[in-house]
């Protein structure tokens, strides 16, 4: 039997912690060895209590990779970390799994994906939507013919986001920290699975579109949106069209809506209900990431990625259009609606829920639904 690798996690506070959780898990179960964790801050009481007595805790990179002597490399870092931290850990001989969204543009993506395959190594992306069994189960369907031809693809979010959300990191709400894009926002972060989830099931997650509209707007003072809409067309393939807001009046299932010339499949992607023309459907509980990396490593021809890095072509395409738009347009004070006080402060966008959804419904975005707090001017990339 091959060893159990050894598994060092970079990041110790946020969503690292649920990476920490799992490795944890698996190490208790003999599966892994969770050898290290790095961070440029002290780590917090919960991570270093979820960690081994002999794991190693570094503030650098080459310290933790010379110490822990690695097989695995976990990145649950800030986006504008993901690329350098991935190139040393595969100069390092790590394979990887690198946290949401991977990288912020094509140059990278090119990069990360030829490092890793000249030097044989696995790259998984945190896309845990891709782990679901919802997603043989809604391909199969459509494969069928239940709900005729596909003629397009919605994918639709709609939460609360309060002051403290955006105050929990010095990049949360930021297009840019110091200089250097960091492109948080509503489809890149919070919402990032609805638009790659979309893609895969478009059967366009590793092609680039033909064009991508993005439209940027924002309830509160921040430089990054908090509700937003795209398109992305495809040569030969439906549209994908994506609506979501982090200023909704109540927190909302998101869902990916697919339209068919026979009928629709609904597929509530963070709780697995699946709905085709009304019906529901039984699914299977999700496969972790982190173990199907693992199982990969250990059995690459047996066992495939779920969630490899080409399948996040097309929406990091998304994101360097996100990157690249015009900035969020500032919604005008009497459509925005401010609830609570303190850290527990929202805005509310009034009617935002319901037009997210008809949004999904109609394929449309949020200009072309005539709400009076859109403006014209925006365009379309790539």
């Amino acid at each position: 039997m091959n060893p159990a690798p050894r598994i060092v996690v970079f990041g110790t506070a946020g969503h690292a912690i649920v990476h920490l959780r799992r490795a944890r898990a698996m190490h208790d179960r003999g599966e892994i060895v969770l050898a290290g964790a790095c961070d440029i801050r002290e780590p917090p009481d919960e991570a270093r209590q979820l960690l081994p007595d002999n794991a190693v805790v570094a503030r650098d990179p080459i310290d933790l990779f010379s110490r822990a002597g690695a097989d695995i490399a976990v990145v649950a870092t800030p986006p504008h970390a993901h690329l350098p931290l991935g190139r040393l850990a595969l100069a390092a001989g790590c394979h990887l799994l690198v946290e949401k969204p991977p990288v912020l543009d094509l140059a990278a993506f090119d990069q990360l994906s030829g490092l890793a395959g000249s030097r044989g190594r696995a790259c998984q992306t945190g896309f845990q939507s891709f782990g679901s069994a919802a997603v043989p189960v809604v391909r199969d369907a459509i494969a069928r013919g239940e709900i005729g031809a596909v003629t397009g693809i919605a994918a639709a979010g709609a939460w609360i986001r309060r002051d403290r959300y955006f105050g929990r990191t010095e990049w949360a709400g930021r297009r840019r920290v110091g200089g250097q894009a960091v492109v948080d926002g509503t489809l890149t972060n919070p919402f990032a699975h609805a638009v790659a989830t979309a893609l895969l099931l478009n059967g366009t997650a590793e092609v680039l579109p033909e064009s991508a509209i993005v439209e940027l707007y924002r309830a509160r003072n921040i430089e990054s949106d908090d509700t937003a809409c795209a398109r992305m067309r495809f040569a030969g393939a439906p549209d994908v069209v994506v609506a979501a807001t982090l200023a909704a009046e109540a927190d909302n299932d998101p869902y990916i809506l697919i339209h068919g010339s026979g009928g629709q499949i609904r597929w509530h992607y963070k709780t697995d209900l699946v709905v085709v023309n009304g019906v529901g459907v039984e699914v299977a509980p999700p496969e972790d990431l982190l173990a199907n990396l693992v199982r990969h490593v250990q059995a690459p021809e047996a066992v495939p990625l779920l969630a490899p890095l080409a399948v996040t072509r097309a929406f990091t395409a998304m994101v360097e259009a996100v990157r690249d738009a015009p900035e969020p347009r500032a919604l005008p004070a009497e459509w925005v609606r401010s609830v609570g006080s303190g850290p527990e402060r929202r805005f509310v966008i009034p009617g935002i829920d319901r037009n997210v959804d008809t949004a999904a419904d109609r394929l449309a975005l949020f200009s072309e639904l005539a709400l009076p707090w859109t403006g014209a001017g925006f365009r379309a990339c790539g």
